[in-house]
């Protein structure tokens, strides 16, 4: 990867747009985003997109709750969340989907509350698994764009395929003691996620240094992301790694580069 200061070209939407095929606002929904209807391109067409669009975030803890709660917030029709596994201490530090109420049961029953009390007009997906090889197609078929939040490699790598196959986009974002990274990975016009580590990454565990306002900062950056795709706005990130160290506060873009050998989208 080289460095990419400049900004990534517009492109056209990379998802189907349901032209002719939009729902309709209702007066309710009119009135809860209008405030973003004054912000340039996403009036109340692209609103209209965003309501038909279906959006698959794995996991929904910290950095993935974050891309849940900011696409219900802005209006997503349809999120497939992907998330195995019950809630423990050591994830309330993070997790604003959770409460503490809920320790010791799953995960998805905290999400799917916290968000359906924030937008009762979402229609949720909650599928108790995560991502693997075995059920990565199946997931990512349910979706428009992926966002990849999931801690482990296998588990990305899985997705990256499978999102590959069926030419869906997808976001990638990932956070780290006071780092964050986010890029858009669209097939066949931007490396995918082998491109960008061939191999796998075994220093990646579950636990890992994180603070929970540096998983928010990451999912906020990549939500952007995701609407920007629905809505058919420029993807600055469309090939372009975004680092940002919250520590110095020091923000670098990076170009990346297709692998022509890569063994997942070469032939794209």
């Amino acid at each position: 990867m080289t460095d990419a200061s400049n900004r990534a070209r517009p492109d056209r939407p990379p998802i189907p747009r349901h032209d002719g095929e939009l729902p309709e606002l209702t007066d309710e929904e009119r009135a809860i985003h209008d405030w973003q209807f004054a912000i340039d391109g996403l009036g109340e067409p692209a609103q209209r997109r965003l309501k038909a669009a279906s959006v698959l975030v794995s996991r929904v803890g910290g950095l993935g709750g974050s891309v849940a709660l900011q696409l219900a917030a802005a209006g997503v029709g349809r999120l497939v969340l992907a998330h195995a596994g019950n809630l423990r201490p050591s994830d309330l530090n993070r997790q604003t989907l959770m409460s503490h109420a809920a320790l010791g049961r799953p995960r998805l029953e905290s999400a799917v509350r916290r968000l359906h009390d924030l937008n009762p007009r979402l229609d949720i997906v909650p599928i108790p698994e995560n991502p693997s090889p075995a059920n990565a197609l199946d997931l990512v078929r349910q979706a428009d764009v992926v966002v990849d939040a999931a801690p482990l490699f296998p588990e990305r790598f899985a997705l990256n395929q499978a999102a590959v196959t069926l030419r869906k986009p997808m976001v990638e974002a990932a956070v780290f003691d006071l780092d964050v990274h986010v890029t858009t990975l669209i097939p066949g016009r931007t490396p995918c996620l082998r491109c960008l580590y061939p191999g796998d990454r075994p220093d990646w565990t579950r636990k890992f240094p994180v603070l929970g306002a540096v998983s928010a900062t990451a999912g906020s950056l990549a939500a952007l992301e995701v609407i920007r795709l629905i809505a058919g706005l420029e993807s600055p990130l469309a090939g372009v790694l975004l680092t940002l160290d919250l520590r110095t506060l020091t923000v670098k873009k990076f170009r990346a580069h297709r692998l022509p050998d890569c063994p997942v989208c070469r032939d794209l």
